[in-house]
């Protein structure tokens, strides 16, 4: 059985070492990025039977995406070479206070993503199906995938995790707001920031307008930064503060936080579980420059 499947793109990933502006520096790190393949990496990491399904480039770029995430022990055997697109490139652009990003993945292998790939997942052995919504910005293939995964993950009762992930270099929130809606409404679990919840849905102040905005999801998920994180499920709420950290970037803090209230769902834990163990793993991140920030202490699943 594969506990947790993701589905997105991977890019490679450059920035600057030691942070800084990407306009001055001179030497760089270069590593993977990608929303899911992070939730994989961390979840593999925890002891959980992961795979990852995407497409990279027939190039440098692309075999070194998927060999770090090989060497993490995420599953690729859904993983496909495009031998006609490119691996797509994100660049850090650490300012004062926050980390800007640049892309280069228009026209990528995974952007060339469509229906087609769904038929080819391993249905019968999934646990759970991890999304996010920045796969339906990449491309229309990639929108009608999605359609295509929720669909074909309803005909199979395989759950759905969908993670909002709002991002504006992709589109504009006109466009984003009401497609992220509907696929937040049909999943099974949904995380979203209270913060992106506003900004793409006006007229919300607290988590729990959201849940009234979100009626259908079985779990909700709303997480309010630094203050902490409410789960809604059924008409029960639980509400645990987030860890104190001395923050060195923000990027890639939410994909850690979904794989440790993941991880510990898996582990059969209890609501103030879950969402402490999302800080616990956002903590990581957030700590470090890395999307992927691993741990060196041995961690043993169902501790």
């Amino acid at each position: 059985m594969i506990d947790v499947m993701t589905l997105g793109e991977t890019m490679a990933v450059v920035a600057p070492e030691p942070a800084g502006p990407l306009e001055t520096a001179v030497s760089f790190t270069l590593g993977t990025a990608g929303a899911e393949s992070n939730v994989a990496q961390y979840l593999a990491e925890r002891g959980h039977a992961v795979a990852w399904a995407s497409r990279v480039g027939d190039d440098a770029l692309g075999r070194r995406v998927s060999s770090e995430l090989s060497r993490s022990g995420v599953d690729l055997s859904y993983l496909g070479i495009d031998a006609s697109a490119p691996t797509g490139v994100m660049f850090k652009d650490p300012g004062a206070g926050s980390t800007r990003v640049q892309y280069y993945r228009a026209n990528s292998a995974a952007s060339r993503m469509g229906p087609q790939l769904v038929d080819g997942l391993p249905w019968a052995r999934m646990g759970l199906l991890h999304l996010s919504g920045i796969t339906p910005a990449l491309s229309a293939s990639c929108h009608s995938l999605m359609l295509a995964l929720f669909a074909r993950a309803a005909q199979e009762g395989v759950g759905i995790s969908f993670d909002v992930n709002y991002r504006a270099g992709l589109w504009p929130v006109a466009v984003a707001a009401p497609v992220l809606l509907e696929f937040a409404e049909q999943s099974d679990i949904v995380f979203v920031g209270l913060d992106e919840a506003q900004l793409l849905w006006p007229g919300l102040t607290a988590a729990d307008d959201v849940r009234a905005l979100i009626p259908g999801a079985g779990r909700l998920i709303v997480k309010d930064g630094a203050i902490g994180a409410t789960e809604f499920e059924g008409e029960e709420a639980t509400f645990v503060p987030a860890n104190t950290v001395d923050v060195v970037e923000a990027v890639g803090a939410g994909d850690a936080f979904a794989a440790g209230y993941l991880s510990a769902m898996l582990d059969g834990g209890s609501p103030t579980q879950r969402l402490g163990r999302g800080h616990e793993f956002a903590g990581r991140a957030l700590a470090s420059t890395n999307d992927f920030q691993a741990t060196n202490e041995a961690v043993v699943c169902n501790e």
